[in-house]
């Protein structure tokens, strides 16, 4: 984005940000070590500053596990950054087999595309 703002010359407010499909927040599945890497602390409990964004359960083992809202996690750091306007990220490509490929869930290679492209400004 810091590539785009500055090939362009616009401010990060002019940005638009659209989400495409990606993993829900009910199929996400983590360990300790991703929400670490977020800056929380999964085995200290504080994770939960993170909530929603990543909800504890339990694995049928009995190990810890975290389900993580990715589109959620993205549009917070777009925020961050200074986007206003974010769109999309509410299809779920595992639980929506019709219309999306998954690899967690077919466990078979696809393809998806992702772009950036800068419209023409007035």
């Amino acid at each position: 984005m810091r590539a785009m703002r500055d090939g362009t010359g616009c401010a990060a407010g002019d940005l638009r940000a659209w989400l495409g499909p990606c993993i829900g927040p009910q199929e996400f599945e983590v360990g300790a070590d991703v929400v670490d890497a977020f800056g929380g602390h999964a085995n200290s409990g504080a994770a939960s500053r993170f909530k929603p964004r990543f909800t504890p359960r339990t694995r049928a083992d009995g190990s810890a596990a975290w389900l993580v809202d990715l589109p959620q996690l993205a549009r917070d750091r777009l925020l961050r950054s200074g986007v206003r306007s974010i769109s999309g990220g509410h299809w779920c490509t595992v639980s929506d087999a019709s219309r999306f490929f998954s690899f967690r869930r077919d466990r078979v290679t696809g393809r998806m595309l992702a772009a950036i492209w800068r419209d023409k400004l007035a």
